[in-house]
């Protein structure tokens, strides 16, 4: 899954330096003192510690959910304690050696802001502790209006396979209101999604990225573009110097308006005579997308490596792209 959005779909991009800012300012001097400066609240004073109303636990800075109601148990520590986060991908774990031993503390991954600690003298299924302080985190009743803060992202997926994934993840994440691109492989067997299965030619799939986007500051359409700008849609079964099926074109469509949407684009490639072949760019619906090993992931960003894949979101270079 993507490293920016949770698998509840919340956005865990950091917050910018300012806007921590301004909301560390509206906090009251105790609540500081907790969340930025790895503060603790006495035992058995926290507002939270005894609320046994339904709802979910936002972290008190940035308003990501981090803890639910059903999870809470009472451990007779004098601090809430759950036994397992509302979404583990929304806290943190960090080494603490802050007072004399090895404790782990917990972070909210989206700002920073320290809540407490994990220890590992908790309930089943888990086993774990987690050790909150109350005014690290602002309750939210079931049945009330979850703040913007706090709701789940309105994104939605699209599917490219262009060649080598590397350049198209790289240049589909500098789109704007792209959130995340992910390298993987779609449209084969899905008992073999290993890179050196692929690469074989023998399991069907496309190495393919998987781009999460929002619908509201970018279109399905302006995406669809931005791909064909960045590869030569007419090469079949290879693209530059990368030659089998895995390297073939194809958008993967997750709905009938994608689909159409596709479709559109393709027919208007095609007739717009661009091109001295046709379009050999696939257009089919979606099966399981599998994210390629760790290492393809960000590949251009963190190596430098250049790529035959064109940046569509630069004009000059997309003008002078050669087919």
């Amino acid at each position: 899954m993507s490293s920016t959005i949770s698998r509840s779909g919340h956005d865990l991009r950091p917050l910018p330096p300012e806007r921590k800012a301004e909301l560390v300012a509206r906090l009251d001097p105790e609540t500081i003192e907790i969340t930025q400066r790895a503060g603790t609240e006495p035992a058995h004073c926290g507002t939270l510690l005894d609320n046994q109303r339904d709802g979910v636990y936002t972290c008190v800075v940035c308003g990501l959910p981090l803890f639910s109601s059903e999870h809470k148990f009472k451990s007779g520590s004098g601090w809430p304690s759950f036994f397992t986060p509302y979404d583990n991908q929304h806290v943190d774990r960090i080494e603490d050696h802050s007072h004399g031993m090895i404790r782990t503390e917990i972070a909210c991954a989206r700002c920073d802001a320290h809540l407490g600690h994990v220890f590992s003298d908790g309930p089943k299924p888990t086993g774990e502790r987690h050790c909150l302080n109350s005014a690290a985190l602002r309750f939210i009743e079931e049945g009330s209006p979850m703040p913007d803060a706090s709701k789940p992202l309105d994104t939605e997926t699209a599917y490219f396979a262009g060649g080598c994934f590397w350049g198209i993840e790289h240049y589909m994440q500098q789109g704007p209101g792209v959130i995340d691109a992910v390298s993987g492989y779609m449209q084969g067997d899905n008992d073999k999604t290993d890179y050196h299965a692929v690469c074989s030619g023998e399991t069907g799939h496309a190495e393919s990225v998987m781009v999460i986007f929002d619908p509201s500051a970018i279109s399905y359409r302006a995406l669809v573009d931005a791909f064909f700008r960045m590869h030569n849609p007419t090469e079949v079964n290879r693209q530059g110097p990368d030659i089998g099926t895995q390297y073939r074109s194809g958008i993967w469509t997750t709905s009938d308006a994608q689909d159409a949407i596709a479709r559109a684009a393709v027919a208007e490639l095609d007739a717009s005579g661009q091109y001295d072949a046709p379009v050999a760019t696939e257009v089919a619906p979606a099966e399981t997308f599998h994210p390629a090993e760790t290492y393809h992931q960000d590949y251009v960003a963190r190596t430098g490596r250049a790529c035959h894949i064109v940046n569509p979101w630069s004009i000059k270079e997309a003008a002078a792209q050669d087919h």
